[in-house]
């Protein structure tokens, strides 16, 4: 019963965005499941080579309605530059998460091929597992073997809910009173009209403010699904663990949205000899890997660059920087910075405007602020939330409740803050305009 009720109200959650696209993903559901039965029997009849062609099968069935939906106009558009041609754009809306549940569906199918995970022979169980809605839209990348148990047998306890609680307002906090707020000037900078006015100085303070709206953005999302599912019994995996104070672009990536990075990891990477082939391919190897990193963000060649930026930037660390000895400090300065840059070639929707944009953050020109100021007077009043932004994006919250030996005394205090909060994003939410999250589009 407890399933059932998940499972309808998840698809009228997804149908109250997507009315239409539940039938898309309905079918990709029965598909996957059907095609579980089959590689569970070519398992029993030990028939290897029928167990990859329905394996292969699966998986061209789920990227073909990926590739129409999210890659059909790029592809057109790109053919009728290269061949000067006049093919028409398909003219269909990008189903919500279908990167996300896309993925899952074919963790769920490789897994099953691998032998990790037991076959789902009940529809309804499988569906949930794809469309559980704390994290259908946005992630994070949940696989099966880690509700596996959960679904058929979980249970949820006061500790729980009240834990998912105050996971979700933080999640929430994060998301409407600094992300929302990062957001507000960063879209200034980035849409001024031909960044006139803006100069190196304003040019870096939006580049800032945008890490940190993508960064509360996004972990704010994964932390309310974090919380969302716990109220529920379902324990999801972190998907974020403080990537600003990452002192390499590996490291970054190990505590960036980790649930992707993993998954490209485990299902591309590895099967293709990861780092355990000849040079050359190693090479080919993480090239191919982050420039379908970058493509799964969007269709878009500024995704597809920042793929291949964050590609060739571990190349470099990996081949040279590891070698070096270089202090801690400055080891992160460095990294924080080409992570800045990395998402300023993300924000920007063409080439021509992240031209535009990086020059205006290395040629030293200057900021009429007084201009800026006059044209968005609110501007001025948005920099204090860099504040929190700063405190929050490391971990100096979390080690000194750690590390506090009151424990009573810091719970009550810290409910009170927690309670604070959530009147402050009712008022904040109740008071400003429709803002999604990032990732809605991914």
């Amino acid at each position: 019963y407890r399933n059932t009720i998940l499972l309808i109200f998840s698809l009228l959650f997804y149908a109250w965005g997507e009315p239409v696209y539940v039938i898309l993903m309905i079918l990709i559901i029965i598909s996957v499941y059907l095609c579980g039965l089959l590689l569970n029997k070519c398992d029993i009849n030990k028939d290897k080579k029928g167990k990859k062609q329905v394996l292969f099968l699966a998986i061209t069935f789920v990227l073909i309605f990926l590739l129409f939906f999210k890659y059909g106009n790029f592809i057109i558009d790109n053919l009728n530059i290269l061949f000067n041609s006049h093919f028409n754009n398909i003219d269909f809306a990008l189903p919500i998460g279908i990167s996300f549940f896309s993925f899952q569906a074919i963790s769920y199918l490789i897994d099953l091929y691998r032998n990790k995970v037991k076959v789902q022979k009940n529809l309804f169980d499988l569906a949930l597992y794809v469309t559980l809605f704390p994290q259908l839209i946005a992630g994070p990348i949940v696989r099966y073997d880690t509700v596996e148990k959960e679904l058929t047998n979980r249970k949820e306890t006061i500790e729980d809910v009240i834990s998912g609680f105050k996971r979700f307002i933080i999640g929430l906090s994060k998301k409407v009173l600094i992300a929302n707020q990062m957001a507000l000037l960063a879209d200034t900078i980035f849409n001024h009209p031909s960044l006139q006015g803006v100069g190196t100085s304003l040019a870096w303070i939006g580049a800032i403010a945008y890490t940190f709206q993508i960064y509360f953005d996004f972990s704010g999302y994964s932390d309310m699904a974090i919380g969302l599912g716990k109220i529920f019994g379902f324990n999801f995996l972190e998907n974020f663990n403080f990537p600003y104070i990452a002192k390499s672009i590996t490291d970054f990536w190990h505590r960036w949205h980790i649930s992707l990075s993993s998954w490209f990891k485990d299902y591309v990477y590895i099967p293709l000899g990861g780092n355990r082939v000849k040079k050359n391919r190693w090479i080919f190897n993480i090239i191919l890997v982050w420039f379908l990193t970058g493509l799964w963000h969007g269709a878009s060649w500024n995704f597809i660059l920042w793929g291949l930026y964050f590609g060739f930037l571990l190349l470099i660390e990996k081949l040279f920087i590891s070698k070096l000895k270089i202090p801690n400090f400055l080891r992160w300065l460095c990294t924080f910075i080409l992570i800045i840059i990395s998402w300023v070639i993300f924000r920007t929707e063409t080439l021509f405007d992240l031209g535009l944009y990086l020059q205006k953050m290395f040629t030293f020109s200057h900021t009429n602020y007084v201009n800026i100021v006059f044209q968005y007077p609110k501007l001025l009043s948005m920099f204090i939330y860099f504040i929190p932004a700063i405190i929050c994006s490391f971990p100096i919250l979390k080690k000194w409740y750690s590390n506090n030996k009151n424990k009573t005394s810091i719970t009550i205090l810290s409910n009170i803050a927690l309670i604070i909060l959530f009147i402050f994003c009712i008022s904040f939410l109740t008071s400003s305009s429709y803002n999604p999250f990032i990732y809605f589009r991914f």
